[in-house]
């Protein structure tokens, strides 16, 4: 399915992507699959520190996360059937948009071109969703999100205990919080069937490198931005505490 830009709510940025350094132009493999290659060395040099394709595979893979699940957090708050839906739509919204400008702020400093689509699997996931309705579509959208944001939170721990450069760190401190606050407000749905996320994040298929990796921008590409939500009362960089179980 492709996402239009109205849908996506992106602005575009009026400066051209410049692609440079041939080797940090894009990594391998994405999504949730692991990167092909040596991911500890080190593949530019700069003043936050070294930077390793460990380090730009991170950087690149919250850009793509966005790209897919901003919409859905759209998609959720328009078509939740519960106060909670609309919420973890909220926050979706609310969290990559953070994540999104700090991936645009730090990529150029790094020597990473970052991706403008999310890629085929990502999209599917997308478009799954899309494909319901009611509680359907709230359960759907619920278990593939909490499915990846449980593959992914190890990831960021382990980035940000390996990387000796600055602003990475900084990105994974961020994500940490951000994507611990989304998993909160998923499980806040009551929704999240757990017996099946775990088998899924512990055992995923391997996918044909074209399904999980973003497309690279086009040379003059613009720079799509996901649209900040100041209208939204979130604050993601602060995790939702985990609500108290109910008394019974």
């Amino acid at each position: 399915m492709r996402l239009s830009r109205s849908r996506i709510g992106v602005v575009v940025l009026f400066a051209a992507m410049t692609l440079t350094l041939t080797a940090l132009a894009f990594p391998a493999v994405l999504g949730l699959d692991e990167a092909d290659g040596d991911q500890n060395r080190v593949i530019a040099g700069t003043k936050y520190g070294p930077v390793t394709e460990a380090d730009r595979d991170f950087v690149v893979k919250v850009r793509a996360a966005g790209l897919w699940e901003y919409p859905l957090g759209e998609m959720a708050m328009a078509r939740g059937t519960t106060k909670e839906m609309k919420e973890a739509g909220e926050h979706l919204v609310v969290g990559h948009a953070g994540l999104d400008a700090m991936c645009r702020e730090i990529a150029p400093e790094l020597g990473i071109t970052l991706p403008n689509k999310a890629s085929p699997q990502q999209e599917g996931f997308v478009a799954t969703v899309d494909s319901k309705s009611g509680r359907e579509f709230d359960s759907a959208a619920v278990n593939i999100m909490r499915v990846t944001h449980g593959q992914i939170f190890p990831a960021i721990a382990k980035i940000r205990a390996t990387t000796k450069n600055t602003l990475v760190r900084q990105l994974a401190d961020l994500a940490n919080d951000t994507v611990l606050d989304h998993i909160t407000v998923l499980e806040k749905t009551g929704l999240v069937d757990y017996d099946r996320v775990t088998f899924q994040q512990t055992g995923p298929a391997k996918l044909p490198k074209e399904k999980v990796t973003p497309p690279p921008p086009r040379p003059g590409e613009r720079v799509l931005v996901l649209k900040p939500r100041p209208d939204l009362d979130v604050n993601t960089a602060t995790p939702t505490p985990t609500p108290a179980p109910t008394a019974r």
